[in-house]
């Protein structure tokens, strides 16, 4: 396929090499695998079906156990890797990431909210919950 632009600027830009398109992308993009160029919708390799996709791809498998990433090489099957992942010793339960509480920015604390909005009387047998009217009016 052509490189050149516009026949006002030639150098910009360049058109998609995939077989269909052919469009002129002023931001084209150069595939690491096959060393075409393709325009936005054709970059991914699967998108221009790239011969050699597997070569530059990583996969990883995540173990639910501990949460270890562990690469899968082509043709593997994803159990059979956990399954040699749990036998060999590394996995533990004790290494698994853990959600972590929400921080407000710039904060050393987590937040934590209130479960609602309201105070309780004195008496401890009462509580109110004020409504949105009463706090828009109460300034």
């Amino acid at each position: 396929m052509g490189r050149g632009g516009t026949e006002a600027f030639p150098d910009l830009g360049a058109h998609c090499d995939h077989e269909n398109c052919n469009q002129l992308d002023f931001l084209p993009f150069t595939c690491d695998g096959c060393q075409k160029v393709f325009c936005l919708e054709h970059r991914t390799y699967k998108a221009h079906g790239c011969p050699k996709a597997e070569h530059n791809s990583r996969m990883v498998v995540v173990c639910r156990v501990c949460s270890m990433s562990i690469e899968k090489k082509a043709g593997e099957e994803d159990s059979t890797i956990l399954e040699r992942h749990e036998r060999s010793g590394d996995c533990d339960a004790r290494k698994k990431h853990k959600p972590r509480p929400a921080y407000a920015k710039d904060a050393k604390v987590p937040v934590r909210l209130p479960a609602r909005n309201g105070t309780d009387c004195r008496d401890g047998k009462s509580s109110s919950v004020p409504s949105h009217q009463s706090l828009l009016t109460s300034h």
